[in-house]
């Protein structure tokens, strides 16, 4: 019988960092400038690499890839405000295409209140910055090593 791996549906690729809101943060409103959730997101980004090694952004650009962001939305709940801390949960959700896609909850830390979520979307560039069409063989040994059950 033909064995055929396959991705596990209960396997939940996540990470938590947390993010002091600062001066340089807040608009003239007192709240949280709508563009810093971005960099928030960019911080659960580089946590989720660290965390789940491989596919951070030097691992990637050793590998001979870059990884640009293309899609990006933000759906905004509630104000953050300077001296809250942001609690930026980071999930990776798999698809079989060459990109890489992030889904993300913001929360305030002090009541868990979600603040914001959004997803983003990467692609793989070369080193001649040419569109990859197809998973380089780095990200498909990641996504063995932390996505597919035997």
């Amino acid at each position: 019988m033909n064995k055929r791996k396959q991705v596990s549906s209960d396997i939940r690729l996540v990470t938590r960092c947390a993010v002091k809101v600062r001066f340089n943060e807040v608009d003239s409103l007192k709240i949280v400038w709508h563009g810093e959730y971005v960099k928030y997101m960019e911080d659960g980004r580089e946590s989720f690499g660290l965390d789940y090694p491989g596919l951070g952004y030097l691992d990637i650009y050793n590998a001979g890839f870059t990884a640009p962001v293309v899609d990006i939305h933000i759906s905004y709940k509630y104000p953050l405000v300077y001296g809250d801390t942001a609690i930026i949960e980071t999930r990776y959700i798999y698809t079989p295409a060459a990109k890489i896609m992030f889904e993300f909850r913001i929360y305030r830390e002090t009541n868990n209140q979600l603040v914001a979520e959004g997803v983003s979307t990467q692609v793989f560039l070369d080193d001649q910055g040419e569109l990859m069409l197809v998973n380089p063989d780095f990200y498909l040994n990641w996504q063995k090593k932390w996505l597919v059950k035997e």
